[in-house]
């Protein structure tokens, strides 16, 4: 049988498969991803004026200054003479030079030389206590203004410190209680914190042991805010405070009446 030409052609059509349509020419081009616009840097508040603060923490009262580095610093008063020779109180210091507070600091010899090293406006004395717990603390101040409190280093690491005292023991370190501290022996404190930024306290405690003064320290603040590092000052019969009536909540002086001179001094002033 003869098939006819025209519908034969249009079957076989039919059966060709066809080619798919460019579907991609007909989309429109894809948008570039979209970066995440970068966070904004982190909010620094401005420095708050020097306070005068009070506050109890299991048991140990606390009295002191809380200032802003950035805004107030800590300058070392030494007596080469030994205690008492120039200064024979915080108070009288503080009125002298002109400071908002100061506060008795580094330990000191029956002979009245320091028991570690002492640097006041770059002028050194005493020696570099390598071994002593009375010693494993730097508070200081670099030659850009800087103020640190660390663990003892090398003497070499503050060759730079234009004020430094080395005391002890350390009361707290990266936020926690330094382990070993003596549990036996209260005493009235004198100590310097900060929250391992621009915010630092000096002052005083009630009568405690170090322990107990490190344990407190590392579970609330007098200042209100969080301690990072603590350093135990010359305490006992040297503790002497004195915040002058400049400060918000001042004036106030602390100075048992068995207390006896003292061999250097920090001393709170504006930058």
């Amino acid at each position: 049988m003869r098939i006819p030409l025209i519908p034969l052609a249009l079957a076989l059509c039919a059966c060709q498969p066809v080619s798919p349509l460019n579907m991609a020419s007909q989309q429109k081009p894809a948008a570039p991803p979209v970066t995440p616009a970068a966070p904004p840097p982190p909010f620094a508040a401005p420095a708050e004026g020097p306070s005068l603060s009070r506050k109890t923490i299991h048991g140990i009262r606390f009295e002191g200054v809380s200032f802003d580095s950035r805004s107030h610093r800590l300058t070392v008063i030494d007596q080469p003479l030994g205690p008492g020779s120039d200064f024979a109180t915080a108070r009288d210091v503080a009125s002298s030079q002109g400071a908002l507070a100061a506060l008795n600091a580094g330990f000191f010899t029956p002979e009245g030389k320091p028991l570690g090293l002492v640097v006041a406006s770059g002028n050194h004395a005493g020696s570099w206590n390598s071994a002593s717990s009375l010693g494993s603390g730097i508070f200081s101040e670099s030659a850009d203004g800087g103020l640190s409190l660390s663990r003892r280093r090398s003497q070499a690491a503050y060759a730079d410190a234009r004020e430094l005292i080395q005391a002890g023991p350390l009361l707290v370190e990266n936020g926690r209680a330094v382990g070993g501290l003596d549990r036996a022996k209260p005493a009235v404190r004198s100590l310097l914190f900060t929250d391992g930024g621009s915010r630092w306290w000096i002052g005083k405690s009630s009568p405690c042991t170090l322990a107990a003064l490190g344990g407190a320290l590392a579970s609330a603040s007098p200042a209100g805010w969080s301690v990072r590092h603590a350093l135990n000052l010359d305490g006992g019969r040297s503790t002497d405070l004195f915040i002058s009536a400049r400060i918000p909540g001042g004036p106030l002086e602390h100075r048992g009446f068995l207390n006896r001179p003292v061999r250097n001094f920090l001393l709170l002033k504006p930058r």
